[in-house]
Formats: structure tokens, C-alpha cells, sequence
């Protein structure tokens, strides 16, 4: 029976404590050092540490054209759980515990074929999703590694049915300068930075809708998330600060948006902007689905419309690599107290996965 292994495996992934942040992660942590273990010998396996927590294990055997992607960090444990986050409780068909749906369930999958004697299996996991920094994802395609893959697929949670697009994701702080004085001055109205800032929004949601694609389409999703600016009422304002984000649909670019955004702020006003974030849409702008779509019905997977959460497939396939989001669980599921997978779910990624990597090579 494979499930009881992929339970045990997945206890040990959710007993060693990587959440992130703060992102404690090093070469020689327990679980990289214990995935280099299940793999064994058959594997060649290269772990890189490129610093601050920032670790990629990548194991391979045979010559697989495919290659799975998994995250092994999560967020951080919250509280409101009824049992210990680092402690999988198996009960009603469901295995609870931080990190089982996202994504150390699919790990434990993947480790366990590869336990079984995988004859072509390539394995990339990492230690970075989570701090919205995937350096591990953006090294590993600099070093060259990857372009002996033909496909990736990136084990996010997705009901284990393929995600061939999502949105992108763009995290944007932007600061707006005024020349302070007394609000009795009426030049409080062009120079306050306050008031910069709110023309810049109204006209940057107004942006963002334009860009529908259908009558229910939202559009680009946008978000205000923070706003700081000013002293006092009485005082015109010296400098506004607003941390916003949007998410662009598949096909998008996060910097031609960005550049349009900019142009939203009043032609006067002085203005800073930092990108702490951006993560392109799936597929990336000038990439199509096509042939992740082939891989797919190829491997006899269910393929479902395209979602709103970000992953690190969009990185692949900005690269001139195909990707494919397919993992157990589902995304409501991730990120929560109690966080579970189901059992069936886990049986069904790793008959998805089996699939696949029987005929690989």
C-alpha cells in the first residue's frame, strides 16, 4: 500500500519547522538533508544555498524530460490550530498540519516514486516561495539546468487537475512629494501629496478596469493596501505612501502595466516607485499554452479554467519553458489553521505523477 508511505513521508516534511518567514533554511537543514536520504544513491543530487534561507535541492535519475517543482517552506503557523502545526494528525480522510495541502503533500508524493525505483524522475524543491523572493526557482534556470526539460510541473494545490493559466502577481510601493504649508494656501490643492496620491488612484482603478476582457471580467485586479501621509489637517501634506499590488491575466505584462500606471499620477507631481515583487501571469507575455495543453492531455490530466493565485510556474514559462500547476489539495485549504489535504487527494496526485513519470524519458 503506497498510502501509509506517503503519510510517513509527509509526517516527517510537516515536523521539520520551515516556515517563512523567517526563513531558517540552510544546506544542511534536516529536511534537505532528509529528502537527500529517501532519494539515495540512484539520485544525483546538487543542493545549493545561495543564502538568507534561499536553499534548492534538485535530484535527478535516468533522463527525464519532465521536471516536478515543489516549495518545502510555508508560511508562518498563525494561531487558532487545535493541534501542533509541526505534528500531522490523520483523522476522517484528512492529514492536518502546516504545510500538507501547501505543498509538502505533493512532496511526499514525489519522494515516494522516487523511493519506488523511478527510472526517470527530476525533482526541484525549494525553500523560497513564501517570501514572495523565489530567487532558488530564477538560479536554478541561470545555471542552465533546466533546459533539459521539456515541462515542468509545479505542484501547487490545485484539486489535482492542471492549471495551465493564472494571474501575475505585482507588489508596488510608491511614495508622492508635496510642498508642505498651511492648508489655507489654495495651492494646497495641486501640491499636497495627499492629494496627488488619491488622482493617482482614482485614475489607476479606472486603469485597471478598462483592461476587462469580458462583462464579468474584473479586469486587472487591484488592490490599495496602505496608506500613510501627512500631519494635520491644517498642513498641506509634504509626502504621501501607498503599498499597492495588482494581478494581471494570463498574456499580460506586469512592467507594460506598470509603466501605464506611472502615467496616472498628475504631470506636477514627484513620485518614487519600488517594486519589492512582480510575478508574471501563466502563461508569461508572449508565451502561449499550447504546449503545456498537449503535455496534459497526454498524460491523461483534467484540465481546469485558470486561477487567481500566483505560482512559480509563471517563472518557468517567462523562461521559454512550459509549466503546468497540478497538486493536491485545494488553495482554500492552504495558508489556514488546521491546514489539510485529504487522503484521496494524495492517492490521485501520485497515480497523476506515476503516470507521468512512467512515461518519461
Amino acid at each position: 500500500m503506497s498510502l501509509p508511505a506517503i503519510q510517513d513521508h509527509l509526517a516527517t516534511l510537516v515536523a521539520f519547522d520551515t516556515q517563512n518567514p523567517p526563513r531558517q533554511i540552510t544546506a544542511e537543514s534536516g529536511i534537505i538533508e532528509y529528502c537527500s536520504s529517501v532519494a539515495g544513491s540512484r539520485f544525483r543530487v546538487k543542493v545549493q544555498d545561495h543564502g538568507d534561507g534561499h536553499v534548492s535541492w534538485f535530484a535527478r535519475t535516468g533522463y527525464p524530460k519532465v521536471l516536478f517543482n515543489v516549495h518545502l517552506d510555508t508560511v508562518p503557523h498563525g494561531s487558532g490550530w487545535d493541534t501542533d502545526p509541526l505534528e500531522l494528525i490523520v483523522n476522517d480522510g484528512r492529514a492536518v498540519g502546516r504545510g500538507a495541502c501547501d505543498i509538502k503533500g505533493a512532496a511526499a508524493c514525489l519522494l515516494h516514486l522516487a523511493e519506488q525505483g523511478a527510472k526517470n524522475l527530476a525533482m526541484l524543491f525549494t525553500t523560497d516561495e513564501e517570501g514572495a523572493d523565489p530567487c532558488c526557482v530564477r538560479n536554478f534556470l541561470d545555471s542552465g539546468e533546466a533546459e533539459r526539460f521539456e515541462q515542468v510541473v509545479v505542484a501547487e494545490p490545485t484539486g489535482c487537475k492542471a492549471v495551465l493559466g493564472h494571474r501575475g502577481y505585482l507588489s508596488v510601493k510608491t511614495w508622492f512629494r508635496g510642498l508642505p504649508g498651511h492648508s489655507s494656501e489654495a495651492r494646497a490643492l495641486g501640491d499636497n501629496a495627499i492629494h496627488q496620491m488619491s488622482r493617482w488612484a482614482a485614475a489607476a482603478l479606472d486603469l485597471a478596469e478598462t483592461k476587462k476582457e469580458a462583462p464579468a471580467d474584473p479586469g486587472t485586479c487591484i488592490n490599495i493596501g496602505l496608506v500613510e501621509g501627512g500631519a494635520k489637517s491644517n498642513v498641506i501634506a509634504a509626502e504621501a505612501f501607498m503599498h499597492w499590488s495588482a494581478r494581471l491575466q494570463p498574456g499580460h505584462s506586469n512592467d507594460d502595466f506598470l509603466e501605464e500606471v506611472k502615467q496616472c499620477a498628475p504631470e506636477t507631481a514627484e513620485t518614487e516607485w519600488h517594486v519589492p515583487f512582480s510575478g508574471d501571469p501563466l502563461p508569461a507575455d508572449g508565451q502561449d499554452r499550447k504546449s503545456a495543453a498537449a503535455f496534459a492531455e497526454a498524460s491523461g490530466m483534467k484540465i481546469r479554467p485558470d486561477v487567481d493565485f500566483w505560482t512559480e510556474a509563471s517563472i518557468f514559462s517567462a523562461a521559454g519553458l512550459p509549466a503546468v500547476v497540478l497538486g493536491p489539495g485545494h488553495i482554500e485549504q492552504a495558508h489556514v489553521a488546521n491546514e489539510w489535504v485529504s487522503l484521496q487527494q494524495l492517492k490521485r496526485a501520485l497515480s497523476i505523477y506515476g503516470r507521468v513519470v512512467e512515461s518519461d524519458g
